[in-house]
């Protein structure tokens, strides 16, 4: 286990991934945590970023910042999604060899993998087909993320690990209908529906594209399972092994917010990967499963929304 009473950082802590990880070091005890605000360091600054290693030196660190979005901000915003993931990623790694960070932990994405990459994805399919065109440069950036961490691990015995995280979901998502991801962009959607009295809610795609979900609960604590208890130049899943239909998706939110409403799939839009599972059997073995059932996660995910909304409080 890493030493709960010595330095951690957490990269992108204001975010869905590093407001739960904050959440999960509090539960466990850590007790001197640190984050910075984005006003404060541009992490694709390499000389800011290496300034503040050497002031603050963490011993650990959870390197969950990046920009991220669902298809559409993927596809209108390619240079953004490669530029700030690479440079963050790069300055950040960099800073923490510099100072000796004892461990150090990356979150890359499911999208890494090829498009048409047998199903359940196993950690052996990176780079062994052409990626899904709505997502490449977020997937290459990520990809170059794993090789970085792999990289410094080979050449300095570095201890970076990377975990790859499927779709997650939970409180502090971006629940923009353009922007965000597509269970939260459903989730506002159904919402204001509601308050609108629509008879009907559209749903990109044609709705047979499968996804698995995860609820970032459920990741915040395998990535400390992962620090405790996990130290390997491979990549390893994170997921709950099971997917859902895009369709089942959009009628479970249908019926937790707004039974009445009749879905319409607008086919003009992408689907993405037609499939998109993991294979998580790693981390089942060495001990970890998720446990957070999708309807329950929903549920909470929309009490808190709520909660949020009124109070103005939502990311968007």
């Amino acid at each position: 286990m890493i030493d709960r009473q010595s330095s951690v950082f957490v990269a992108g802590h204001k975010g869905l991934v590093g407001s739960a990880i904050l959440r999960r070091l509090d539960s466990a005890g850590f007790s001197d945590v640190r984050v910075v605000e984005r006003k404060d360091l541009d992490l694709r600054d390499q000389s800011a970023v290496n300034a503040w290693f050497e002031t603050e030196r963490p011993k650990y660190v959870f390197l969950v910042a990046g920009t991220v979005g669902g298809i559409m901000a993927n596809s209108t915003r390619p240079a953004d999604f490669i530029y700030d993931n690479l440079m963050i990623h790069g300055t950040v790694v960099h800073a923490s060899h510099r100072v000796g960070v004892e461990k150090l932990i990356y979150l890359g994405s499911s999208c890494i993998y090829p498009r048409e990459a047998d199903q359940p994805i196993i950690e052996d399919s990176l780079l062994s087909g052409p990626l899904e065109p709505t997502n490449e440069s977020y997937a290459l950036a990520k990809i170059a993320g794993i090789k970085l961490c792999e990289g410094y691990r080979r050449q300095y015995g570095d201890d970076f690990i990377s975990a790859m995280p499927t779709n997650l979901y939970g409180p502090g998502d971006n629940f923009d209908e353009m922007n965000g991801h597509v269970l939260p962009s459903l989730m506002r959607r159904f919402h204001e529906a509601k308050d609108e009295q629509q008879e009907t809610v559209e749903v990109w795609g044609s709705g047979k594209a499968k996804r698995e979900f995860l609820h970032v609960d459920d990741l915040a604590d395998a990535c400390l399972f992962l620090m405790d208890n996990y130290s390997d130049l491979e990549h390893i899943n994170v997921g709950t092994g099971i997917d859902h239909s895009i369709k089942e998706l959009a009628e479970n939110i249908r019926d937790l917010i707004y039974p009445e409403a009749e879905l319409v799939f607008d086919t003009s839009k992408p689907d993405g990967m037609p499939r998109k599972v993991l294979n998580v059997s790693k981390l089942t073995e060495l001990g970890w499963k998720a446990k957070i059932p999708l309807l329950e996660g929903l549920s909470s995910t929309y009490d808190w929304f709520r909660t949020a909304k009124a109070k103005g409080e939502v990311r968007e």
